[in-house]
């Protein structure tokens, strides 16, 4: 052989084997894509629809590829039955009342069935359970609920344009804010004014507060008034003796009435003496005469004084009187020198060394 066809052989075999080689990776990695080369259970899950479901989409659980969709066949009417394989791997993960329903892979990407939900409490799935089911939202549905949603937003737009205009109209209070300056400086006083009674009220709070502190403070009339048992007993027979007084000012009071009203009648002593004239006219006419007898009875004892019979005894009881009188100034003479003697044993000493003078001497002579 040529080296032309030596070389021809060689490339051709290197790439019989490049192919061979892509082959085996192709083979292994749809493998690993269908779970052919895992150990898997089957369950099965109904739907009323799987609009483009088909045959090795994926089986997703909380976004983690744990199968494939095995085989979708009819099941009644209008049922259609999804068998998927699951790892067993994954198979601890997923108990019996976990639900399926169908999504996407993403936002464009193929359809895949989505497993999710399920107590701890209960077992996990074995080879031929069936799953709930989850309705999927049609594109029927979905373009309904876009044209409503369209709908709603041209109303809100249309009625956003109308305040708008009214807005820039000066039309309502927003308008009017927008627009009066005068309006927009009263508001501001408004505001500032607001900002002062909460500045006020917080002021009140703050005193409140303050006084509430005191109140509580251990020790003080308020805190024993609440607090202390002893101090309200003593409060409460306070009141009770102020209510007996009262009660008996007003007895009083009630008695000083009826003597009053005594006083103002002519039916007893006192009335008449403080309410009859004629009374008091007599009575006025009775110490008149009681003055004059007086004097009469004076001028016959000054007359009785100068008669012959009784001159004797007034002399010696004038005598009497005279001596009793000498007899009391000598003892307030001596009970004053006693003072005087008592006076200069109490003194200072510093006064009691002065030197005497001659006066001093002649009256303690005396």
């Amino acid at each position: 052989m040529s080296a032309a066809e030596n070389k021809r052989a060689v490339v051709v075999g290197i790439f019989v084997f490049l192919a061979l080689v892509i082959l085996v990776v192709g083979v292994f990695v749809l493998g690993g894509q269908q779970k052919r080369f895992t150990k898997t259970i089957q369950i099965t899950a109904v739907f009323d629809d799987v609009t483009g479901l088909k045959t090795g989409n994926q089986v997703l659980f909380s976004g983690v590829r744990v199968g494939v969709v095995k085989g979708i066949t009819f099941e009644g009417p209008s049922q259609v039955a999804v068998a998927m394989d699951i790892t067993e791997e994954s198979q601890k993960y997923i108990r019996k009342d976990a639900k399926a329903r169908i999504g996407s892979e993403s936002f464009i990407g193929n359809k895949a069935i989505v497993l999710y939900g399920g107590s701890p409490q209960l077992p996990v799935v074995q080879a031929g359970d069936r799953l709930g089911t989850e309705a999927q939202l049609s594109t029927e549905e979905m373009m309904a609920t876009f044209q409503e949603n369209n709908k709603n937003l041209v109303a809100i737009t249309t009625d956003f344009k109308k305040l708008s205009s009214g807005l820039a109209r000066g039309e309502g209070l927003a308008g009017a804010l927008l627009t009066d300056d005068q309006l927009a400086q009263n508001f501001q006083a408004i505001l500032a004014n607001l900002q002062k009674t909460s500045a006020t009220s917080m002021r009140v709070s703050q005193a409140l507060a303050q006084f509430s502190n005191k109140l509580n403070t251990q020790g003080g009339l308020a805190d024993d008034l609440l607090t202390d048992t002893v101090t309200f007993n003593k409060l409460q027979a306070t009141m009770t003796q102020l209510e007996q007084v009262m009660a008996t000012t007003s007895e009083m009071t009630s008695k000083l009435n009826n003597t009053t009203d005594k006083l103002n009648r002519n039916d007893n002593a006192l009335g008449v003496l403080l309410n009859d004239p004629e009374f008091a006219l007599d009575l006025q006419l009775t110490m008149q005469n009681l003055e004059a007898g007086t004097d009469k009875l004076d001028a016959n004892m000054e007359s009785l004084q100068h008669s012959i019979l009784l001159n004797g005894f007034f002399r010696r009881k004038a005598k009497r009187e005279a001596k009793q009188k000498e007899r009391e100034q000598q003892k307030q003479e001596r009970l004053r020198k006693l003072e005087e003697k008592q006076n200069q044993k109490n003194a200072p000493a510093t006064k009691a060394t002065t030197p005497k003078t001659p006066a001093d001497t002649a009256n303690s002579a005396e």
